[in-house]
Protein backbone atom coordinates (compact mmCIF):
# COMPACT_ATOMS: atom_id res chain seq x y z
CA UNK A 1 0.00 0.00 0.00
CA UNK A 2 1.62 3.14 -1.12
CA UNK A 3 1.30 5.96 1.66
CA UNK A 4 1.98 9.02 0.00
CA UNK A 5 -1.48 10.51 -2.30
CA UNK A 6 -0.50 12.90 -5.49
CA UNK A 7 -1.77 15.53 -3.75
CA UNK A 8 0.45 15.19 -0.14
CA UNK A 9 3.68 13.82 -2.93
CA UNK A 10 2.91 17.82 -4.44
CA UNK A 11 3.69 19.25 -0.75
CA UNK A 12 6.57 17.32 -0.67
CA UNK A 13 8.05 17.76 -4.36
CA UNK A 14 7.67 21.64 -3.51
CA UNK A 15 9.99 21.26 -0.04
CA UNK A 16 12.13 19.15 -1.58
CA UNK A 17 12.98 21.63 -4.53
CA UNK A 18 13.09 24.57 -1.91
CA UNK A 19 15.49 22.08 0.45
CA UNK A 20 17.61 22.24 -2.62
CA UNK A 21 17.67 25.94 -3.31
CA UNK A 22 18.70 26.59 0.11
CA UNK A 23 21.13 24.12 1.41
CA UNK A 24 24.27 25.17 0.39
CA UNK A 25 23.56 28.05 2.11
CA UNK A 26 22.48 26.02 4.85
CA UNK A 27 25.10 23.37 4.96
CA UNK A 28 27.89 25.61 3.68
CA UNK A 29 28.99 24.37 0.98
CA UNK A 30 30.44 25.64 -2.42
CA UNK A 31 31.67 24.88 -5.89
CA UNK A 32 30.38 22.30 -7.80
CA UNK A 33 28.14 20.81 -5.16
CA UNK A 34 26.66 23.52 -4.88
CA UNK A 35 26.06 24.64 -8.22
CA UNK A 36 24.57 21.26 -8.73
CA UNK A 37 22.04 21.76 -5.86
CA UNK A 38 20.84 25.14 -7.83
CA UNK A 39 20.69 23.49 -10.97
CA UNK A 40 18.26 20.48 -9.25
CA UNK A 41 16.12 22.59 -7.28
CA UNK A 42 15.27 24.75 -10.28
CA UNK A 43 14.75 21.41 -12.14
CA UNK A 44 12.73 20.20 -9.82
CA UNK A 45 10.46 23.00 -9.22
CA UNK A 46 10.23 23.07 -12.83
CA UNK A 47 8.90 19.17 -13.30
CA UNK A 48 6.56 19.32 -10.05
CA UNK A 49 4.63 22.67 -11.93
CA UNK A 50 4.67 21.02 -15.27
CA UNK A 51 3.51 17.67 -13.35
CA UNK A 52 -0.32 16.67 -14.26
CA UNK A 53 -1.13 16.21 -10.84
CA UNK A 54 -3.36 18.36 -8.00
CA UNK A 55 -0.75 20.48 -7.42
CA UNK A 56 0.74 21.14 -11.13
CA UNK A 57 0.38 24.13 -12.90
CA UNK A 58 0.51 23.48 -16.06
CA UNK A 59 -0.23 19.31 -15.87
CA UNK A 60 1.45 18.86 -19.18
CA UNK A 61 4.02 15.50 -17.58
CA UNK A 62 1.90 13.09 -16.73
CA UNK A 63 2.52 12.12 -13.43
CA UNK A 64 4.12 8.25 -13.66
CA UNK A 65 6.40 9.68 -16.04
CA UNK A 66 7.88 12.29 -13.07
CA UNK A 67 8.11 9.24 -10.52
CA UNK A 68 10.26 7.61 -12.99
CA UNK A 69 12.49 10.53 -13.59
CA UNK A 70 12.35 10.78 -9.44
CA UNK A 71 13.24 7.27 -9.34
CA UNK A 72 16.45 7.92 -11.45
CA UNK A 73 17.28 10.92 -9.80
CA UNK A 74 17.26 9.73 -6.32
CA UNK A 75 19.73 6.81 -7.91
CA UNK A 76 21.99 9.89 -9.83
CA UNK A 77 21.90 11.44 -6.21
CA UNK A 78 23.32 8.81 -4.18
CA UNK A 79 26.64 8.66 -6.56
CA UNK A 80 27.08 12.17 -7.41
CA UNK A 81 29.51 12.73 -4.79
CA UNK A 82 31.87 9.70 -6.77
CA UNK A 83 30.11 10.88 -10.34
CA UNK A 84 31.30 14.66 -9.92
CA UNK A 85 34.26 14.14 -7.36
CA UNK A 86 33.39 15.86 -4.39
CA UNK A 87 32.97 12.56 -2.31
CA UNK A 88 36.27 14.25 -0.34
CA UNK A 89 33.48 17.00 0.81
CA UNK A 90 32.03 15.51 4.05
CA UNK A 91 29.29 18.35 4.29
CA UNK A 92 28.05 18.06 0.19
CA UNK A 93 28.60 14.33 0.15
CA UNK A 94 26.42 13.39 3.52
CA UNK A 95 23.69 15.91 2.14
CA UNK A 96 23.77 14.12 -1.60
CA UNK A 97 23.26 10.84 -0.04
CA UNK A 98 20.52 11.77 2.39
CA UNK A 99 18.81 13.49 -0.47
CA UNK A 100 19.25 10.37 -2.88
CA UNK A 101 17.86 8.02 0.17
CA UNK A 102 15.26 10.41 1.19
CA UNK A 103 14.03 11.06 -2.66
CA UNK A 104 14.40 7.18 -3.38
CA UNK A 105 11.99 6.73 0.22
CA UNK A 106 9.25 9.35 -1.51
CA UNK A 107 9.60 7.11 -4.96
CA UNK A 108 8.18 4.09 -2.97
CA UNK A 109 5.90 5.86 -0.38
CA UNK A 110 3.96 7.30 -3.41
CA UNK A 111 1.39 6.06 -5.52
CA UNK A 112 1.67 7.32 -8.91
CA UNK A 113 -1.34 5.35 -10.43
CA UNK A 114 -3.69 6.39 -8.31
CA UNK A 115 -6.85 8.05 -10.47
CA UNK A 116 -6.76 11.05 -7.97
CA UNK A 117 -4.01 12.07 -9.98
CA UNK A 118 -5.11 11.66 -13.75
CA UNK A 119 -5.84 14.57 -16.03
CA UNK A 120 -6.49 14.96 -19.32
CA UNK A 121 -2.30 15.14 -19.51
CA UNK A 122 -1.77 11.79 -17.78
CA UNK A 123 -5.41 10.06 -19.83
CA UNK A 124 -3.22 10.49 -23.35
CA UNK A 125 -0.50 8.21 -21.79
CA UNK A 126 -2.89 5.65 -20.55
CA UNK A 127 -3.88 2.22 -23.58
CA UNK A 128 -7.68 2.47 -21.77
CA UNK A 129 -8.25 5.87 -23.01
CA UNK A 130 -6.69 5.71 -26.69
CA UNK A 131 -9.35 5.60 -29.50
CA UNK A 132 -8.46 3.15 -32.36
CA UNK A 133 -11.32 4.31 -34.69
Amino acid sequence: MKMLSPRAHGFVDYAVAALFLLAPSLFGFGGLPETLCYILGAAHLGMTLLTAFPLGAAKIIPFPVHGAIEATVAVLLVAAPWLFGFDEEPGARSFYLVSGVAVGLVWLATDYRSSYATTTASARYRPEHRSFS
